[in-house]
């Protein structure tokens, strides 16, 4: 309490001259219009950006929220869109969730990542429960992922693309010549295209998709671009694709399921 009293007391003539200078421009506001719309400006201004800033702030801490929506309703237009693409009646069908309707998508995010391994895996937070079985592709927004290779009741284990056992059909987006899709161990973001015929013209650059010529993806889910290839003795020896997506940096992820799987896979056995 000294202290206060005594800091009053040696700013006496400065905290005088403040209170009269505030007192001196609350009487100018109050009694010019001017004065009094331009102070009223000035203050909305100063208070919007300081609400403009909190709300960047509250923006910014609700980033992971906003994506886990955005991720959610790209699933959900996945499904739409699934559905209107098999649909050849008539437009008044449509409103029916399971009419025609080839493939579905399951939401699910990566929890873990061993990427640097060469068999390695990925885990993600959904399982049997949320109708998750093995062989099912994976893929997110820039392209594949890979195949669920085992389920618990709420995670499920994916084998990327860059797992040295991971075997998928590819093609040519250009052209429609198959090949395999493999990894050779090295680097996580290339994989191998091989079993490529002669006849395929190659060109660095060149975009490879899914062949589908299986139950497990759609045909023409993006894989990468043609890094480089070696041809010698009218035989491709080695194809290096980059991959759309950063192995090392995945987090939404979709799991398809092929609808028509076991229709398809009796009919194969019989």
């Amino acid at each position: 309490m000294q202290h206060i009293l005594s800091f009053l007391f040696k700013n006496k003539f400065f905290i005088l001259f403040l209170f009269l200078e505030i007192v001196a421009i609350s009487l100018t506001i109050q009694s010019h219009s001017y004065h009094r719309s331009k102070f009223i400006n000035s203050a909305n201004a100063l208070t919007g950006g300081v609400y403009n800033n909190f709300n960047h702030l509250e923006n910014y801490l609700n980033l992971k929220t906003f994506n886990e929506q955005l991720s959610d309703e790209n699933t959900s237009l996945k499904n739409k869109l699934t559905k209107l693409l098999n649909n050849e009646q008539s437009f008044s069908r449509i409103d029916s969730l399971t009419y025609n309707k080839k493939y579905e998508f399951i939401n699910a995010h990566v929890i873990n990542n061993e990427y640097s391994k060469s068999n390695n895996r990925l885990t993600i937070n959904k399982g049997k429960k949320d109708g998750v079985t093995s062989e099912l592709g994976v893929i997110s927004s820039k392209g594949i992922i890979g195949i669920i290779t085992n389920t618990s009741a709420h995670y499920a284990v994916i084998m990327p693309v860059t797992n040295e056992n991971s075997r998928i059909n590819a093609k040519f987006l250009h052209n429609n010549h198959f090949g395999t899709l493999t990894w050779n161990g090295k680097d996580y973001n290339t994989v191998q295209l091989e079993d490529l015929p002669v006849q395929a013209k190659v060109k660095i650059g060149d975009t490879i998709v899914t062949g589908g010529k299986s139950t497990i993806f759609p045909e023409g889910i993006l894989i990468g671009r043609v890094k480089n290839f070696d041809l010698t003795d009218n035989k491709y020896n080695r194809i290096n694709i980059t991959l759309f997506n950063d192995m090392s940096a995945l987090y939404h992820i979709n799991i398809i399921k092929n609808l028509d799987t076991k229709e398809i896979l009796e009919l194969e056995n019989e």
